[in-house]
């Protein structure tokens, strides 16, 4: 089964999506998507002007030594930017290869481990009691997962907040210049713990209950925040530091029992190592986009699994429908599954992504149809052309310029 075109998209239904779309010589399509936020033309680029042309002619079914020809031929390895090109082909190719098999992508892969994907919500307020009513929202659609993030007094921006009461989050700004935001951690560590404990007072213990803190705290701040919020029994705490140094994970893990996630920006089975085999984390949260596709992601969790660490995969809204849509095959198959961010699309996005997947109290399932379950629709993207947007960037209340 040959290949005779690869084709890239770019669209922007509210958010900027990549998507690459792959034509075999019997005419079965593959989707992939190779979206990464803020920096989406160069992936686009890099597809269309260097592995596209390479894919033609080439055996749709060898997705191994595809994936390996990509990733070991080009020499510079790595990066997001080779990494989402090579993810957005890897899932192309094996939605090629289930719908040829004529089944869903979770049965090529092994059979499901469970009956539902256990997925996990926003809930935001600009105040304690704003994110109440939202979390009471989301509880009431039957959600068993909610991260919950907070404005902090005393700053005019935080992380995780909607630009508006009652909207979704979204954090990206429209225009070709990132907004700027304030972020003091002392504010935060003052602050955060009241609003787990009115969660709790409020709701109980039924619900999972997480928080990002995305990035924002040194290793030992980490270690503080950890041990103060063991009462609220949190399942996880993500991405307490940036993660390029890893082994001060071990100095976190040394002060607080609470469940550790990292691994959204991580774009190999490498940026995980360190933290799998030494047991600095609980939850590996890398991406289908990001990390490799199907094949990339089953040898991180492969490799987690040997030391009880799960999965607890990235899902915003700036990961497409396609990446949406294989991200519950996989989670639906895996073993060692965790649990799945679901941030959720607009109407516009899922008009020009029609899809299989269904929501249920809490727990999704991605349909028996053959492949990944995705479609696109190419005449309604064209009528949503790219728009530039990018992800805020932070500063300390003196002007240094930190981690968002």
């Amino acid at each position: 089964m040959k290949i005779v075109k690869a084709e890239v998209f770019v669209t922007c239904p509210g958010r900027n999506f990549v998507t690459l779309r792959i034509t075999t010589d019997e005419g079965i399509t593959g989707l992939g998507d190779a979206t990464l936020n803020g920096r989406e033309l160069p992936v686009a680029s890099y597809l269309e002007d260097h592995l596209c042309p390479q894919l033609i002619g080439r055996d749709a079914h060898n997705i191994e030594d595809i994936w390996q020809f990509f990733y070991k031929g080009a020499y510079w390895r790595r990066g997001p930017v080779t990494m989402s090109a090579i993810s957005a082909i890897d899932m192309a190719l094996w939605d090629i290869k289930a719908k040829a098999a004529g089944m869903p992508l979770y049965q090529l892969l092994g059979g499901a481990s469970r009956s539902g994907v256990m997925v996990y919500c926003h809930a935001t307020g600009h105040t304690i009691n704003e994110a109440l009513e939202d979390y009471a929202k989301h509880k009431e659609m039957g959600f068993k997962a909610i991260r919950a993030q907070c404005g902090i007094p005393g700053m005019e921006t935080s992380y995780g907040l909607s630009k508006g009461k009652g909207l979704a989050y979204e954090p990206a700004t429209k225009g070709h210049w990132p907004e700027e935001q304030m972020w003091s951690t002392e504010k935060y560590l003052d602050f955060a713990p009241k609003l787990f404990d009115a969660i709790r007072n409020e709701f109980g213990f039924e619900e999972h209950l997480l928080h990002d803190m995305h990035h924002r705290l040194t290793p030992i701040e980490a270690a503080r925040f950890g041990q103060a919020v063991e009462p609220y029994r949190l399942f996880w705490m993500e991405d307490p530091t940036p993660a390029e140094n890893q082994e001060c994970f071990r100095l976190i893990r040394q002060h607080t029992t609470t469940p550790i996630a990292t691994g959204e920006v991580f774009n190999s089975i490498w940026d995980c190592k360190q933290l799998i085999e030494e047991q600095l984390i609980d939850y590996i949260r890398t991406t289908l986009t990001h990390a490799g596709g199907i094949t990339g992601m089953r040898r991180i969790a492969d490799f987690a699994g040997l030391y009880q660490v799960r999965t607890g995969s990235h899902g915003p809204s700036d990961l497409s429908p396609v990446c949406m849509a294989a991200a519950l095959h996989f989670d639906l198959w895996v073993p060692n599954f965790g649990v799945q961010e679901y941030m959720g699309y607009s109407e516009e996005m899922l008009e020009v992504f029609p899809h299989t997947w269904t929501f249920d109290n809490g727990y999704m399932h991605p349909g028996n149809e053959p492949g990944i379950g995705i479609g696109f629709d190419e005449e309604l993207a064209k009528k949503y052309p790219y728009d530039p947007a990018y992800l805020p960037v932070a500063r300390l209340s003196d002007g240094t310029l930190w981690n968002w």
